[in-house]
């Protein structure tokens, strides 16, 4: 059985004490890292960038704002991207209009291709916006909450493509080229979803008040994960490898 315990993401004062910008989901991942990021620094400044690209879970936004707040951002920035929705939603099932499904109650653990969920590109326009915003405010760390373990095979949360990110990063800006080592910090790309689960439980996380599934709805309380989808799956599966309840609000049960 995999251990729960969550392994330090670096060593102690390992970070930037002059801030960093955080790409914030809504997410049970994105919303773990912003809680590693203040824990590591607690005073610093924290900026938190979010994105509204068409997809089909736009309801994680306003999480992301309230744990934006709840994690003392000094500032968090939601960018307009519907475009990018437009232009891919052909070949994702993520994006509102898509005419491909959402596949529900597959076994995650199986599945072996980079499933229709994959958006073209994603991360990289993501953190390319984070740098930007980061050369600006002369700050040298990206954080981003990708996982390469309890995930579902994108392409764009593996290592391989964080180093040569980084590489460019640190290629392509002022800061870069001047020896002012820019760093994209992924502190749970190698945990487990437990493991996850687990930091930020450690840290104070609401994980009731974030967003995983790719097709919820909303009631009068708020939303309501699907129960179904790969993101769903492996959200419940995590809770349970760490041995706490869930908060999430499903519409289905498992197979239902």
């Amino acid at each position: 059985m995999t251990s729960t315990t969550a392994p330090r993401p670096d060593a102690p004062g390992d970070g930037d004490p002059r801030g960093a910008v955080i790409l914030l989901s809504g997410g049970l991942d994105s919303t773990t890292a912003l809680a590693l990021a203040r824990a590591e620094h607690p005073g610093r400044p924290l900026y938190a960038l979010s994105f509204r690209y068409g997809q089909r879970h736009a309801l994680e936004l306003a999480c992301a704002a309230r744990q934006a707040a709840r994690f003392a951002v000094q500032q968090h920035e939601v960018i307009d991207l519907e475009h990018l929705g437009r232009l891919t939603r052909g070949a994702s099932a993520l994006l509102e209009g898509s005419p491909l499904d959402v596949p529900m109650g597959r076994d995650v653990e199986a599945a072996g291709d980079i499933p229709v969920t994959y958006v073209p590109a994603r991360n990289t326009l993501f953190l390319a916006y984070a740098l930007a915003w980061a050369e600006a405010l002369e700050l040298r760390e990206l954080w981003i909450g990708v996982n390469a373990v309890d995930y579902s095979g994108y392409p764009d949360c593996r290592p391989e493509f964080i180093r040569a990110f980084e590489q460019t990063a640190n290629l392509a800006t002022r800061l870069g080229v001047t020896g002012q080592r820019i760093r994209v910090r992924t502190p749970l790309i190698s945990w487990t979803k437990g493991q996850i689960i687990q930091a930020g439980l450690e840290r104070d996380v609401d994980y009731g008040d974030t967003v995983s599934c790719y097709a919820p709805t909303e009631d009068d309380r708020g939303p309501l994960a699907c129960g179904r989808c790969d993101s769903c799956q492996l959200r419940r599966a995590g809770f349970a490898e760490a041995g706490a309840p869930d908060p999430t609000r499903y519409a289905a049960a498992p197979g239902l």
